[in-house]
């Protein structure tokens, strides 16, 4: 029989076996050099890691951005503060090291109390601010104890101080420690903000640029002794610095504006007309910011509450107050262009004029007669105001106000911008439950009744009136490297004869004599400038008044007189600084408030202290008097020992 039987091929290995192959060596190849090298390279990192959970990871908080003015000078810097730091879990007994501690450094019991209970709100590992503001000593001593000490740790960080903080205290703002309010208020609070006592802007560019300013936080890796001792850093990466903000502000400016209206209840706005730059905001009296940046006493908040000219509030965009005779330039303005008067127009004023049973009296009680626009303007004739109003009705007054940039709420990086109230009839309607009647007319033709402004809206408006332009107020010039750009100001679209009328008339103002703010006006041709005066009641003067007559202002108490305002630009021929000055309680617009707007508005156009030619000749000896006082205040003020050196 023959056999069928053949041996079977021989296996072979495919293409696809080949491949499998190859990724499987590959991947063990990768296994294998992987645990090499967690097992050898960082087997000392590992190690130290697992061990009795010795290293910890700390937030490093970032150097805040600084904030200059236009020129570059410093408004809010960063310093060297020398502090100690506590943390809980390696304390062991928080209590008994902080009594040790205080053998060491000045740490009195209520600081002592406050530190434990921050300890104990948040989370063991967090590290929690003791003791700050440190000599140099105080720390080497703690560092030399750090033994007996565990858990204490000596640290340099920054912190905020303001060069110049009480003239620029409601512009630049200040910080103050992260509060829990505000970590309640943000969704998804940055991890910066838990370490303790953590600075973030609370009011002014500080607050509202905070963002910019804040940066973003590096990190460090410590080794810690079982005992809690810091033996040495493994690494540390560099937080990113916060952007530097550069404002328009002219810092010289404003500190001679705030040395202008002393202590008096001010404010004062000054504005270049080409682009909208806010040179000048300066709201009086200041206060100093440093007081809030660790914590204010109680004494200090107590006394800056009870202070009836109150400090803390930025009247130049919070303040709002009836604009008086300074609003009759939109008053002219918005008559001209609805055509219900033109430029030589007479109306005669009596001294009053007659409403029903009512009067309505102007400011001067026999009148001034025929008056025409330029000298309604110059005289400040109220009848001839209650006549335009009476024409152009309420709501060709709100318009024309509106489009001089009042009403408005204006886009600054400042808290509580107001935006002010032009009404209208429909306002009246919808806020009173009323129509509008011819009285409410007449207070709105002469800055009174429902009519509210801030000195930043009146400041715009006469830069607005000055150009025909619609300038924009801008008070942030660059942010880090980056320029703002300014866009070019629409035209107004009011007529330029119309412009030019009313123009005249502030110019008539300043420079013709017995006008109402003559005294207060440049002496130099090519500065001359073109204003308007203005006087704001706070209290209604009652027809038994009237008739035995007004009491004076400087007889009222101080809360019961009037406000006073002036308006002006400069050069008339050829614009470039807008001014709104008010002066609470200070009477009248023309003896108070002008000769301060003069020469805040001199200082602007000369960039420093302009010559003695500038002011009319019989006040030059009165300007030279006040130049030395205050050199001799600077002087005495250059002589004290100083704060500390910026970082």
């Amino acid at each position: 029989m023959v056999s069928t039987h053949h041996d079977d091929p021989p296996p072979r290995i495919t293409r696809r076996g080949l491949m499998l192959l190859g990724i499987q060596m590959g991947v063990i190849g990768a296994l294998g050099w992987r645990m090499r090298d967690l097992q050898i390279v960082q087997s000392e990192h590992f190690h130290l890691l697992a061990e009795e959970n010795r290293i910890n990871i700390r937030l490093l908080p970032p150097a805040r951005g600084l904030i200059r003015d236009r020129n570059g000078r410093l408004m809010a810097g960063n310093r060297q503060n020398y502090r100690v730091v506590m943390v809980r879990e390696q304390a062991r007994d928080p209590e008994a090291i902080l009594a040790r501690l205080g053998q060491i450094i000045d740490l009195p019991a209520d600081k002592r109390e406050r530190a434990l209970k921050e300890m104990h709100g948040r989370s063991a590992f967090v590290p929690v601010v003791v003791a700050e503001h440190l000599t140099w000593q105080d720390v080497a001593r703690v560092a030399a104890n750090a033994p007996v000490l565990p858990g204490v740790i000596p640290e340099v960080g920054l912190s905020r101080f303001y060069p110049d903080g009480y003239s620029t205290a409601h512009v630049v703002g200040y910080v103050g420690p992260v509060s829990e309010s505000d970590l309640a208020r943000l969704e998804d609070p940055d991890p910066l903000l838990q370490i303790p006592r953590f600075q973030i802007g609370k009011t002014g560019v500080e607050v509202k640029l905070e963002d910019d300013l804040r940066g973003e936080a590096g990190n460090q890796r410590i080794e810690v002794s079982a005992a809690g001792r810091v033996m040495r850093e493994l690494g540390r990466t560099e937080g990113k610095a916060g952007r530097d903000i550069r404002l328009t502000i002219d810092q010289g400016l404003q500190d001679f504006a705030m040395e202008r209206m002393r202590e008096e209840s001010a404010a004062s706005v000054v504005i270049d007309v080409t682009n909208g730059d806010i040179m000048a905001i300066a709201s009086s009296p200041g206060f100093d910011p440093g007081s809030f940046v660790f914590g204010i006493s109680s004494g200090e908040w107590s006394a800056l509450m009870n202070n009836d000219h109150r400090p803390l509030s930025n009247k130049t965009v919070s303040g709002v107050y009836p604009p008086g005779s300074t609003f009759k330039i939109a008053v002219a303005l918005a008559a001209l262009e609805a055509g219900v008067m033109r430029p030589h127009e007479t109306v005669y004023c009596p001294g009053f004029t007659q409403l029903g049973r009512r009067r309505f009296h102007c400011w001067k009680r026999g009148g001034h007669g025929s008056v025409d626009l330029r000298r309604s303007l110059a005289h400040s004739c109220d009848c001839y105001y209650y006549e335009m109003a009476r024409r152009v009705g309420a709501d060709g007054i709100s318009a024309m106000a509106k489009k001089l940039g009042m009403g408005i709420r204006h886009d600054l990086p400042l808290p509580a911008v107001s935006e002010g109230l032009m009404p209208d009839r429909a306002w009246k309607k919808e806020n009173r439950g009323e129509s509008w009647t011819t009285g409410d007319s007449f207070n709105y033709g002469i800055g009174q009744g429902f009519t509210l402004a801030s000195p930043l809206h009146l400041a715009l408006m006469t830069a607005r009136v000055s150009t025909g332009l619609a300038v924009m107020p801008r008070l942030v010039r660059a942010i880090g490297d980056e320029e703002i750009p300014v866009p070019p100001p629409e035209p107004l679209g009011i007529d330029p004869a119309h412009l030019a009328a009313v123009r005249d008339g502030m110019y008539n103002v300043s420079n013709t004599p017995g006008a109402t703010a003559f005294r207060s006006r440049i002496a130099q041709k090519d500065m001359e400038m073109a204003g308007k005066t203005g006087t704001s009641q706070v209290r209604i003067i009652t027809a038994a008044e009237r008739a035995a007559g007004v009491t004076k202002n400087e007889q009222l108490p101080w809360n019961r007189r009037d406000h006073a305002l002036f308006v002006a630009y400069a050069p008339y021929d050829q614009p470039r600084y807008a001014i709104a000055q008010i002066v609470e309680h200070g009477g009248g617009g023309s003896k108070v408030a002008a000769p301060i707007a003069r020469d805040i508005l001199l200082q602007a156009l000369y960039g420093g202290t302009p010559p003695l030619e500038a002011y009319p000749s019989e006040q030059r000896r009165e300007i030279e008097e006040r130049r030395k006082a205050a050199q001799e205040a600077a002087e005495a003020a250059a002589g004290r020992p100083p704060e500390g050196d910026p970082a």
